[in-house]
């Protein structure tokens, strides 16, 4: 098994955390699972991932090449959840820009289709 620590921030290993969502063996169960998820997409480059898991009525025609400029631009440091209730999740997420450290706060809102959790957007 992997030992490769998830950079959601959980503690677990990528594979038993994050990682079985992003490759599609398991389907997140909450919001904050699809969050911490989409998290560690950032960190693994996966914009399929973060575009597979947008609500289709939240994507737009650019939302791939928007996801891809940000996280490239992005090193993505850590990820500290603030808030998970049923369908929003408030978190910060560290990340350094041009050698810069910074911070993206966001109050973000899923829904649950089909049984399978979305990310609708911010707050």
């Amino acid at each position: 098994m992997n030992s490769e620590r998830c950079p959601c921030g959980s503690g677990e290993s990528y594979s038993a955390c994050c990682g079985r969502f992003i490759s599609g063996a398991e389907k997140a169960q909450t919001a904050e699972q699809l969050m911490r998820s989409r998290y560690s997409a950032y960190v693994k480059k996966d914009v399929d991932y973060l575009v597979r898991t947008t609500l289709p009525k939240s994507r737009t025609p650019d939302l791939a090449q928007n996801i891809t400029e940000w996280m490239n631009a992005a090193e993505w440091i850590r990820l500290l959840i603030i808030r998970a209730e049923e369908t929003t999740v408030d978190f910060v997420a560290q990340y350094r820009l041009n050698g810069s450290e910074q911070q993206h706060r966001e109050h973000s809102v899923f829904k649950k289709e089909n049984g399978e959790w979305f990310y609708v957007g911010e707050a």
